[in-house]
């Protein structure tokens, strides 16, 4: 593989019509509308009927949508028990992986049951599948899934994970963070569930699939990891020092730069600002300090700047979200993008079939094994 397509980067492998990312290095959009309109004026159900079905829904489409939503969160008893019978020591990436497939053998695609029908019930039911798993083990606690009074996926995960209504404050900032994640073009998870598409399975093993590539470090978690460095340090003037001293050591710092963003994250600045405002109500409100210092430092010294996974961390952390479902929340956004890509590659399919350079040993002649000692 040469250099220019390690990785693939750079490297157009296909048409979409849903998202562009960095064009000319900057910008983000769904279905050509900026992701500053969709975070300030939207809703995460507005973008995932965008998403999905290709246009903003009016009023009386969004409240019809929503009531589908809070219809589709109910868990199959089934489904219930191999939560329970999960270790709570799982990774909960790994309770996800397991729970959707499992959901595909209980409910499976067909043509009365068809991929805008699972999205749709995946959307609506993954954060149920999360919270019953961790409250399980955690609490003891067998939750009830179908929580009605709660109408947006962020209110309904956040008053599963604590027990009651969110803040307002804190809902939005939830709602806002799914909308940033809900979609990023052909990254290596939605890569991966177009290539299990192409080949004609099902719609679950295409999200399994992305489910699986998002496990690995180099794609997620790294809002996780950035939530570990930020809390190793009580003080801005200890986390630059710290931070100086990782670099010297040649330690990656997670949550910095982006493959195809040149000079900033469009995410970023908004999830920033989301973590400011938490703060200010916060018990550890003074990690915010340190966040900030942490970005200082890696622009002065390495020219990087904050991805979206970077104040994420303390905007969830400010929430009340333990660091260990940060991950899965990107799952709960990303159905939304990963649903609407395996749409189109179905729409126009081929399948998805790369060729490698081979760099191995020449021709060599067979020696029979009596003869190789």
């Amino acid at each position: 593989m040469t250099a220019k397509t390690g990785g693939l980067e750079g490297v157009i492998v296909g048409d979409t019509a849903i998202c562009t990312v960095g064009k000319e290095g900057v910008g983000l959009t769904y279905r050509g509308y900026d992701i500053h309109d969709l975070a300030t004026y939207s809703s995460f159900e507005e973008v995932a009927y965008l998403l999905l079905y290709d246009k903003l829904p009016s009023l009386s489409e969004l409240n019809a949508y929503r009531d589908k939503l809070v219809k589709l969160r109910r868990l199959p008893n089934e489904l219930k028990l191999i939560l329970e019978t999960m270790p709570g020591s799982a990774h909960p990436m790994e309770v996800l992986r397991t729970s959707v497939s499992m959901l595909g053998t209980l409910e499976a695609e067909s043509a009365n049951y068809n991929d805008h029908d699972i999205a749709n019930r995946l959307i609506a039911c993954v954060p149920s599948m999360l919270l019953y798993w961790y409250q399980f083990h955690r609490n003891n606690t067998r939750l009830e899934t179908w929580v009605a009074e709660e109408p947006t996926v962020a209110g309904y995960f956040m008053y599963l994970l604590l027990g009651k209504k969110p803040t307002d404050e804190v809902r939005r900032a939830m709602d806002v963070s799914l909308i940033l994640y809900a979609e990023h073009e052909l990254n290596a998870s939605t890569f991966a569930a177009r290539v299990t598409a192409s080949t004609g399975s099902d719609f679950y093993s295409a999200i399994v699939s992305a489910i699986g590539t998002l496990r690995g470090p180099l794609h997620g978690g790294a809002n996780e990891e950035a939530m570990r460095l930020i809390s190793m340090f009580k003080t801005p003037d200890q986390a630059e020092a710290g931070v100086k001293e990782m670099l010297a050591k040649k330690e990656k710092i997670m949550g910095f730069g982006h493959r195809v963003y040149k000079n900033s994250d469009p995410r970023s600045d908004i999830i920033k600002e989301w973590s400011r405002k938490l703060s200010l109500t916060a018990r550890d409100g003074y990690l915010f300090a340190i966040s900030e210092r942490i970005e200082k430092v890696m622009w002065e010294e390495k020219k990087l700047f904050p991805n979206l996974d970077f104040y994420s961390a303390t905007a969830y952390h400010f929430c009340g979200v333990p660091t260990l479902l940060f991950t899965p929340i990107f799952v709960m956004a990303r159905l939304s993008g990963w649903s609407a890509h395996i749409f189109e590659q179905r729409a126009n399919n081929r399948l998805i079939r790369p060729e490698a350079e081979y760099t191995g040993p020449t021709k060599r002649s067979y020696t029979p094994i009596e003869q190789r000692g």
